[in-house]
């Protein structure tokens, strides 16, 4: 299946990319989190990282249907 994935902050630097559309078996957002980890090298660790489905907030345990966008934000620290 496709499915729209898009990065942000320190995810984009990672994977070098801001989106692409990814072709994988399906599953959860963090299957999916896996998948472009292995595309992309540099792109690790979703800890305490949040995830959306179709611009809302999702778990990491929600599955992923054709055609969904997938957003990736990583952690972030302020003061």
């Amino acid at each position: 299946m496709k499915t729209r994935v898009r990065y942000f902050a320190l995810f984009r630097e990672q994977a070098g990319v801001d989106a692409e559309t990814v072709e994988w078996q399906g599953g959860s957002t963090a299957d999916l989190f896996r998948v472009v980890s292995g595309m992309h090298a540099g792109l690790s660790g979703n800890g305490a990282s949040l995830v959306a489905v179709n611009e809302e907030m999702a778990s990491w345990e929600t599955g992923v249907m054709e055609g969904d966008e997938v957003l990736f934000f990583p952690p972030v620290a302020g003061g």
